[in-house]
């Protein structure tokens, strides 16, 4: 070849290397889209998800008077989903005043959260789960909880706003000195806490048909409750995790929080019980959290509603569950148990905050005694259940589900219907039918106390 035929080719290559690096480097330094914002507040928190293909290098830092929280976007483009995040905070945020996003500089988005209070964020990278790509999460706490137990004082009003503005992560003691006994003043002296009942095999409650159910007259001659019993009722699922959906688009959390307010409200209109909803909008809390929150408010019971679902539409009826320590008692509630712990997956948790409290409630499971009483408050609810619906099972089934881990709390979750059959879907739907399932619930909650009488609160001393 002659020589400058053989110049202008090494010319011509060395051109199409260049090329193909600034290509290269184009592409691999090309900005990132974000494909969805999402803003979920409520009284506990507020959490704004922000949702790429690839995880998104972040840095945040505080300003002062007013206070801001500014979060730097490496490598972010600023589209049209982040220009629309300011538009997505409410008037009645209770922690975001504003938001503003501009391009701070060359390869960096800078979003301004203008705040009404001093708060304390988390902030942290999600891992794609379920229908969810990457995810930078921000939740923006209160700096200074209130009290959860000081609102039971207060009358008409929902406690759960006070209950859920004390994150778990930021508490130092496993539950306050506050008790409720001045809430009755009737209330007896403390008694001392019943013993534990020797191991057993796992148990499984049947119904007997035949047998017909107590008369209310006999359940009235029982020992009356003299002071006030609380109630956590838990709405299952919430926020960026949906729970199960139905054919026509119904969403669980959405069902189960209309058949949690429900019987709240017909709890209050109970003497000497009160109801608190561990979830009362559309956010997501952690399972233990649920677990938490109860034992903080000195719960009596927890029951944690649910819409079933399963794969094949003619599934159906109602089920209620309690925890087991030795495995499931069917193969569909094992498969169940491990589906509902999965929410933590979906609806996002921190794994990088350390809970003192946690740690010492799932090393302290010693939970026959509880398991027993959770046992016989499942089976008064299904009674109830099985005048409402059809029964999917007529008996109280066990699984290691993760939110009926208090190990002090009666725990129960109700699948009141299952979704994914689409005449149950309707059902579900109904605001007749969601009433009718409270009442129930209700009643198997008044059936159960009326023959365990609740003991009197002991003080529980601050650590």
């Amino acid at each position: 070849m002659p020589r400058g035929h053989r110049g202008a080719l090494a010319t011509f290559l060395k051109f199409t290397v260049l090329v193909l690096a600034v290509v290269a480097a184009s592409v691999s330094f090309a900005a990132e889209k974000i494909v969805s914002s999402r803003v979920w507040p409520a009284q506990e928190y507020t959490r704004v998800t922000l949702e790429s293909a690839r995880p998104i290098r972040h840095q945040f830092f505080f300003v002062n008077n007013p206070e801001r929280l500014v979060v730097d976007l490496e490598g972010v483009e600023l589209d049209d989903e982040l220009k629309g995040l300011p538009a997505k905070v409410g008037a009645n945020d209770p922690y975001i005043q504003s938001v503003r996003v501009g391009v701070n500089r060359p390869n960096v988005v800078r979003v301004v959260f203008d705040l009404k209070t001093e708060v304390k964020p988390s902030v942290f990278p999600l891992a794609p789960a379920g229908e969810y790509k990457n995810r930078l999460v921000l939740d923006i706490y209160p700096a200074k909880p209130a009290d959860p137990l000081l609102a039971l004082f207060a009358p008409k009003t929902d406690p759960i706003g006070e209950i859920a503005s004390a994150p778990m992560s930021q508490a130092t003691a496993e539950a306050p000195a506050l008790t409720l006994a001045a809430l009755s003043p009737s209330a007896p002296a403390p008694a001392a806490p019943a013993a534990a009942l020797p191991p057993a095999t796992l148990p499984t409650v049947k119904l007997d048909p035949n047998k017909p159910r107590e008369p209310a007259t006999r359940l009235a001659a029982r020992p009356k409750i003299d002071r006030l019993v609380i109630i956590a009722i838990d709405a299952g699922h919430g926020g960026e995790d949906s729970g199960a959906r139905g054919r026509h688009g119904t969403r669980e959390k959405d069902v189960t929080l209309a058949i949690a307010r429900l019987l709240r409200s017909r709890i209050d209109q109970e003497p000497n019980m009160r109801a608190v909803l561990v979830r009362d909008g559309d956010y997501f809390i952690p399972l233990m959290q649920r677990v938490s929150k109860s034992r903080r408010i000195q719960a009596d019971l927890f029951v944690s509603i649910h819409a079933d679902a399963w794969v094949r539409p003619d599934a159906r009826g109602s089920s209620v569950f309690a925890l087991s320590e030795r495995g499931a008692t069917s193969t569909a509630a094992r498969m169940l148990a491990q589906r509902e712990n999965e929410s933590d997956l979906i609806g996002g948790v921190n794994l990088g905050v350390k809970d003192p409290i946690l740690a010492r409630t799932l090393l302290d499971l010693s939970l026959t005694a509880t398991i027993n009483d959770s046992l016989k408050l499942g089976k008064a609810v299904l009674t109830e259940l099985g005048d409402v619906n059809a029964l999917h099972k007529a008996s109280v089934e066990q699984a290691g589900f993760a939110v009926l881990k208090a190990p002090d709390i009666p725990s129960i979750l109700v699948e009141t219907a299952f979704i994914s059959n689409p005449d149950e879907e309707t059902r579900l739907k109904d605001t007749g039918y969601q009433e009718k399932m409270a009442l129930a619930i209700l009643g198997g909650i008044k059936r159960y106390l009326a023959q365990n009488p609740p003991l009197a609160r002991n003080k529980v001393a601050s650590n």
